[in-house]
């Protein structure tokens, strides 16, 4: 088959593994690698855990050193793409140059939510996305005292829970009912919200944040929907992102929440994939579109691109599993548990060791483990097989889970 040049934009998680994949599977073809940022392509999730605490070098989060590009001939190009003129297959860049493409990868990613309240712009009002916004957290939480985390998601209990291993008053402002409602069950907000609070964190739920006080430039705190003033010389922002879906909407593919993309992961162009958290996927599996963020979601579907411009197309099938270490506890979810009518808790919470069973129509649909790695790798062994057990089984402590595999 034909193997031009490959060009792929982005070099997050699904941008990089494309690259890498394509040269696994004997690719032999131009592929160019196109980063925005200046660093060597890099590791998202430490940035709001580890690395965030201290643990580690920039270095570390690097996916390969330099010389593994060179020595896969894989050109790391350091530039931002404007627009792509899909007749004559040309992405143009930033700087002026352009690059031919035989298939164009859009591995855009996401970009934060910006908060829009007063003052919202100042400098100490930060967020958590980027290798540089950890690097400056890491050095900001280190000299300072308070600090307000806007959003009960999991970037913002990740930070708040390491600002408050470090010594800082930390107030956590959540505009819902729970701690990170729209992602886990009300088994595991409960949970996570007890933990947090008897750490030392103030968690303001049902209120928003109105406006952010200042004096000189600096941040003095924050005022809340019900009145009340929360001081605090470092706010965070965590409301979630939006995916970059510009580039191509602008060249006229078709865009929603998401670059639509079909089971194969291509645009309504077939010169064009899109992968990652840019892009909205007919999933099977679900039986309509997702657009997921997570690392599992963005390296399954650079691999099937990868496999498809090989010669071995396939249907893009991935099981979805998520995770979050916020101080001392560990969440991993496998699944997706939307829309679920029953939850049954196997475990005990208060031995901090606990997964809930998510079910639909008596179907088994996703595990939220803490702390219980065996029922997480449990769970993503029986949803991939598209396999169930009974809700009094998983309630069982007794019953063998392995069993339920063979």
């Amino acid at each position: 088959m034909t193997q031009g040049t490959v060009v792929i934009v982005g070099a997050g998680h699904a941008g990089f593994q494309v690259a890498a994949s394509l040269r696994q599977h004997g690719f032999a073809g131009r592929v160019c690698l196109l980063n925005d940022e200046a660093h060597l392509p890099y590791q998202r999730p430490p940035l709001s855990k580890a690395y965030l605490k201290g643990e580690g070098r920039p270095d570390s989060l690097m996916f390969r050193p330099d010389k593994f590009y060179r020595d896969q001939t894989i050109e790391l190009i350091a530039d931002r793409a404007v627009s792509i003129d899909r007749g004559a297959r040309k992405l143009q860049l930033a700087s002026g140059a352009s690059l031919d493409y035989w298939h164009l990868v859009l591995a855009t990613g996401a970009r934060n939510r910006l908060l829009d309240i007063p003052n919202a712009g100042l400098e100490d009002v930060r967020y958590l996305r980027t290798l540089d916004e950890s690097e400056t957290l890491r050095q900001r939480i280190a000299s300072g005292k308070g600090v307000v985390v806007i959003g009960a998601g999991f970037i913002g209990l990740e930070f708040a829970a390491t600002a408050r291993a470090k010594g800082l008053e930390v107030d956590v402002i959540e505009l819902g009912a729970r701690v990170m409602a729209r992602a886990v069950t009300a088994e595991i907000s409960e949970y996570f919200q007890a933990r947090h609070t008897a750490a030392g964190i103030r968690i303001h739920l049902g209120v928003q944040a109105t406006a952010i006080e200042g004096d000189g430039g600096r941040v003095t705190g924050a005022s809340l929907s019900d009145g009340r003033h929360i001081p605090a010389d470092l706010v965070v922002v965590g409301v979630g992102v939006l995916p970059n879906v510009e580039l191509a909407g602008e060249a006229g593919l078709k865009v929603a929440s998401g670059i639509i993309v079909d089971e194969q992961l291509l645009t309504s162009d077939p010169d064009i994939s899109a992968i990652g958290d840019c892009a909205l996927f007919a999933s099977p599996r679900f039986g309509g579109s997702l657009r997921l963020e997570s690392v599992q979601n963005a390296t399954d579907q650079a691999r099937c691109v990868a496999a498809r411009l090989t010669g071995d197309a396939r249907t893009y099938d991935g099981l979805p599993w998520f995770w979050s270490d916020q101080g001392d506890d560990k969440l991993q979810i496998a699944g997706l548990t939307t829309g679920y009518d029953r939850v049954v808790v196997r475990g005990d919470p208060a031995q901090r060791s606990f997964s809930a069973f998510c079910y639909k129509s008596g179907q088994l649909v996703g595990v939220e483990s803490v702390n219980r790695a065996s029922d997480h790798v449990f769970g993503r062994k029986i949803l991939a097989l598209g396999r169930s057990i009974e809700p009094e089984q998983a309630a069982d402590l007794s019953f063998d889970l392995k069993a339920a595999l063979t």
